[in-house]
C-alpha cells in the first residue's frame, strides 16, 4: 500500500468527481441504462483511497477499511442480484445483507460499480488483463478476439497452466484429460448460453474456457459435444478467477490520471476450495 504522505493532503476528490474522470478517460460513449452506478454511501464524500476489486464481498470491504479506503469501485454486484435490488432483503430483514449494509455505513464506504463500460472498451478492459496475466498476447486471433492459437498441449496441460497462472483452487473440466488442443475460445465471466455456445462452435475452437455457467446448458452441451467427438473440453475458471486480472489492470489504467490518492488492487478471494 502507498502511504498517504505520498499523495497531496490538500482538498481530495470526491467519490463522484473521481467516475467522472472515468467517464472522460473510459475511450467510450457513456450510455443509459447502465448498471455502473452508485450502491452505497455518498458519493459527495472525499476520497481518502480507492480499493478496485473485482467483486465487493464483505471481505473485501473489510480489507479495504482497514487500509484506509474508503471508495470502493467494483466489477459484479455488491447485493447479490445484477441490479443490486435490495427491496426483498430489505423487507425480510436479511440478516447477511443487514450486516453488510450496516458495515458499509459504519465505515463510511462508498461502492460504485463499474462493469458495463469497462467491458465496453477496445479491448475489453477485463479480456485485456486475463490475457496479460496468463501471457497470451501473441495467441491472440488478429481477427477473433475471443479465440486463441496456443501450442499444442493436454486438455489438463492447458487446465493445470490455468490453475496456476490464475491462482485458482477450484477449477474443473469437461473432456479427456489427455486430449490435445491448440485453439482456445475464452468467455470469462457469466454471459450466458447463446455466448458460449457461439464461442464453442467458432471455426477451429477445440477447448472453451469459461467463468462459470448453468450446468444444464453450457456444461450439458459441452459434453454433449465432446461425446458427438467435435469438441475437446471445456474449462470452468470460476467467475472471480477469470474477471480478476481483468480488474488489477483497472488498477494500471485508473493510475494513469488518479494521482491525488492512492489507488489499489484488493482481490476477492475465490470462493471455493477441494477437500483433500
Amino acid at each position: 500500500m502507498v502511504p498517504l504522505t505520498a499523495f497531496s493532503q490538500g482538498t481530495r476528490p470526491t467519490a463522484a468527481q473521481i467516475v467522472e474522470r472515468i467517464k472522460a478517460n473510459v475511450g467510450v460513449p457513456w450510455h443509459e441504462p447502465t448498471v455502473d452506478v452508485f450502491k452505497a454511501g455518498d458519493p459527495d464524500a472525499a476520497v481518502t483511497g480507492i480499493a478496485v476489486t473485482m467483486m465487493a464481498t464483505l471481505d473485501v470491504l473489510q480489507r479495504a477499511a482497514a487500509r484506509g479506503d474508503n471508495f470502493i469501485i467494483t466489477h459484479e454486484p455488491v447485493f447479490y442480484s445484477h441490479l443490486d435490488s435490495t427491496g426483498r432483503l430489505e423487507s425480510l430483514r436479511d440478516p447477511v445483507f443487514l450486516a453488510k449494509a450496516e458495515f458499509i455505513r459504519e465505515h463510511h464506504l462508498v461502492v460504485w460499480r463499474f462493469h458495463d463500460h469497462w467491458h465496453a472498451r477496445r479491448p475489453d478492459g477485463i479480456r485485456t488483463g486475463m490475457v496479460r496475466a496468463l501471457g497470451w498476447e501473441k495467441f491472440q486471433d488478429t481477427e477473433d478476439g475471443n479465440v486463441f492459437h496456443i501450442p499444442s498441449t493436454t486438455l489438463k496441460g492447458l487446465a493445470g497452466d490455468l490453475k496456476k497462472l490464475l491462482d485458482i483452487r477450484a477449477l474443473r473440466v469437461v473432456g479427456d484429460p489427455d486430449a490435445i488442443v491448440s485453439t482456445v475460445g475464452v468467455s470469462e465471466g457469466f454471459p450466458g448460453f447463446e455466448v458460449n455456445r457461439d464461442i464453442f462452435q467458432r471455426r477451429g475452437v477445440e477447448v472453451l474456457v469459461i467463468g462459470e455457467a448453468h450446468e444444464w446448458e453450457t456444461v450439458e452441451y459441452a459434453a454433449d459435444a465432446v461425446t458427438e467427438g467435435n469438441r475437446r473440453g471445456l474449462i470452468i475458471l470460476g467467475h472471480i478467477p477469470s474477471e480478476q486480472s481483468g480488474m488489477k489492470e483497472c488498477v494500471r489504467w485508473l493510475e494513469t490520471f488518479v494521482k491525488d490518492v492512492p489507488v489499489e488492487f484488493v482481490p476477492a478471494r475465490e470462493p471455493f476450495w477441494i477437500p483433500e
